[in-house]
């Protein structure tokens, strides 16, 4: 999907009236846009208008990634959800600091493993962007971790993706994909589409027919 006159303008996309958001700050937005402008980066696509969804990120190749994810997040002024150690949470400032910034704290060792708690987060909030690297890390894999999915699935929410396209020097947001109960065609559904992108060090890998 092509941007609009508005959009073209600026280097980040606009949000929807659904989207979760930090409170307004200009300077921190004009921070974010000018260090994508500065790297010569844009965005593309749309933002589907939902509160509530899994958005994931690929290919995730290099460090430089989340110098540009962030660097979106301070432009769009949004506020997207990550997982993070309970006990950062509960630690004064930094914890408040934390979840203010979107930061949900789970404990690993808890009876409801991540994947519930995280889930259980997502259907309590009135809105939520939770945001995950479906790679797991920054090497090559053959296959994703399938955290995504199980999130997704047990929270009711669909998955929006995002790529990182290194030939065109573009963050851009797919559509959001509706989940089904075959978690492994889901994932082979989601894989393909990204194969156009080109990350910095390797792209998304191919499932096999």
């Amino acid at each position: 999907m092509g941007l609009n006159s508005e959009q073209r303008k600026d280097v980040v996309l606009a949000l929807p009236p659904s989207a979760p958001r930090m409170p307004r700050n200009r300077l921190v937005e004009w921070i974010g846009r000018t260090i994508l402008r500065l790297g010569g980066w844009r965005m593309a696509g749309e933002f589907p208008d939902l509160p509530k969804f899994v958005l994931i990120a690929a290919p995730h190749s290099s460090n430089w990634d989340g110098l540009w994810g962030f660097a979106v997040k301070l432009g769009m002024g949004a506020k997207l959800s990550i997982l993070g150690k309970d006990a950062l949470i509960r630690t004064p400032l930094i914890g408040q600091l934390a979840t203010w910034q979107g930061v949900i704290g789970v404990n690993r060792n808890a009876a409801h493993g991540v994947v519930e708690q995280a889930a259980m987060a997502i259907r309590k909030a009135d809105r939520m962007w939770f945001t995950i690297a479906p790679e797991g890390t920054r090497k090559l894999v053959e296959r994703w971790k399938p955290g995504f999915w199980h999130i997704a699935r047990a929270a009711g929410v669909p998955v929006v993706p995002a790529y990182f396209d290194y030939a065109t020097k573009t963050l851009g947001i797919g559509p959001p994909f509706q989940l089904t109960t075959n978690m492994h065609e889901d994932i082979a559904r989601i894989q393909r589409w990204y194969k156009p992108f080109k990350g910095r060090n390797h792209d998304v890998v191919q499932p096999k027919d």
